[in-house]
């Protein structure tokens, strides 16, 4: 019981993380009146990171799943 409620709790919660940090990033552009380009940049730079990890889990997953 314990680990099928983890197989699913845990990218419920990675995902909602990921919004709410998009959120942190949207409304740090806002208060500090970044513009669209540093908007941008904003979430280029400091996305990156969620990015990489998106990235990570889809490679393990095709790699798990025998996709490569």
């Amino acid at each position: 019981m314990q680990q099928t409620f983890e197989t699913w709790i845990t990218p419920l919660m990675i995902s909602g993380l990921i919004i709410f940090m998009c959120f942190i990033i949207w409304d740090l552009a806002k208060k500090s009146n970044a513009g669209k380009f540093g908007t941008i940049m904003l979430f280029v730079v400091l996305g990156a990171g969620m990015l990489g990890y998106v990235i990570k889990v889809v490679i393990t997953w095709l790699i798990e799943s025998g996709g490569m």
